[in-house]
């Protein structure tokens, strides 16, 4: 199993850059110097190419609403990461593990100006949060649909890693629909993975397609690998931005029961009519928990949730994150008791945020 690091860049980091550039030698060009003045300086157009044309009108039009983040504990710095700006009034989104747990947040422009910032809300489960500007924002970034994706499309990835603020990476899709673990357990599906090169600092900046549409929220690399990196899709995004700026946080079902995968006997899932060869077993029960008092029993295995199938504690938590509130219904679990097919009615109470 690969193993994921969040591009955080940390305070302990340090740079230094070498005095002199690299040393060309004339000699070993054999290009003639081109004499701007006896033919006439071409357009800047003229010397781009389609791709180059793309990612330099992508910088253009989302670079000025790419934030560097600043975080503070009580101590000190205490890391740093990237956000987009993406309403006229200062709202930024960026990544849970960039704005969560700062005692300070500072936010960074690309002309050189500052301005403190308050956290909105946080969503672990996506790792995604959105913190509000105190100041006055002149630009804000537009965002696409990462459901129109297509993989070998072109995306630009602007962020600040190590401290270079503005900086620009460009790629391409790689693969689409990758699932991730977030810091709180839960599975992190529909992952944009793409071989823009990031680094620490660049959690919370935006993968930006070649209209400049923000598509995804730049996340995570795999340690010692290179050219793939993982990102938050927008559309996700766009679901948790609205949770955040309605309540806070993100209202997801809770049930209250521990639970394992356990394999379904073969000849018992044909017998039951069970297509898949999986549920849940529930293991346990927390007391405040409205399946406490519900019918479920220790040891029944869960099946079916409002006539969908679950194999896995992901599909629990997916059925529990796919609720609207306020809840109008119970909803239907089936489940394998003994060589039985049991339906039980739980109404989910809302998660618990700490």
């Amino acid at each position: 199993m690969p193993q994921f690091s969040l591009v955080l860049e940390g305070s302990e980091h340090r740079s230094e850059l070498a005095a002199e550039g690299p040393r060309i030698d004339p000699a070993l060009s054999d290009a003639p110097a081109n004499d701007a003045t006896s033919s006439g300086a071409p357009h800047d157009a003229e010397l781009l190419d389609a791709y180059s044309e793309a990612v330099v009108g992508v910088v253009e039009r989302v670079g000025p609403a790419v934030v560097s983040i600043g975080r503070s504990s009580r101590r000190g710095p205490a890391g740093a990461g990237s956000g987009v700006v993406f309403t006229p009034d200062g709202y930024v989104l960026t990544n849970a593990h960039v704005a969560a747990g700062a005692h300070q947040l500072e936010l960074g422009f690309t002309d050189g100006s500052t301005c403190a910032a308050h956290l909105v809300g946080v969503d672990h489960a996506t790792d995604l949060a959105v913190v509000r500007a105190t100041g006055s924002i002149l630009s804000h970034a537009a965002f696409g649909r990462s459901a129109a994706l297509r993989v070998g499309q072109v995306v630009v990835a602007i962020g600040n890693p190590l401290g270079f603020s503005s900086t620009v990476s460009a790629g391409v899709v790689s693969a689409l629909g990758r699932t991730m673990r977030a810091r709180d357990g839960h599975a992190m599906e529909g992952i944009i993975q793409s071989d823009v090169a990031l680094n620490p600092g660049n959690s919370g900046g935006p993968l930006v397609d070649s209209r400049g549409r923000v598509i995804g929220i730049n996340t995570a690399i795999i340690l010692g690998a290179q050219g793939i990196s993982f990102s938050v899709p927008i559309d996700t995004a766009t679901w948790v931005i609205g949770e955040l700026l309605t309540t806070g946080h993100v209202r997801r079902g809770w049930l209250g029961i521990a639970g394992q995968n356990r394999p379904i006997p073969r000849d018992l899932a044909r017998k039951l009519g069970i297509g898949h060869s999986s549920g849940v077993e529930v293991t346990g029960f927390d007391a405040r928990g409205p399946a406490a008092t519900s019918g479920l029993r220790a040891g029944d295995l869960v099946v079916e949730i409002d006539d969908k199938p679950v194999a896995s504690v992901d599909d629990i938590h997916r059925a529990l994150t796919r609720l609207k509130w306020p809840l109008t219904a119970a909803l239907g679990l089936r489940v394998v008791r003994g060589a039985q097919v049991i339906d039980v009615a739980v109404t989910p109470a809302e998660a618990i945020h700490p």
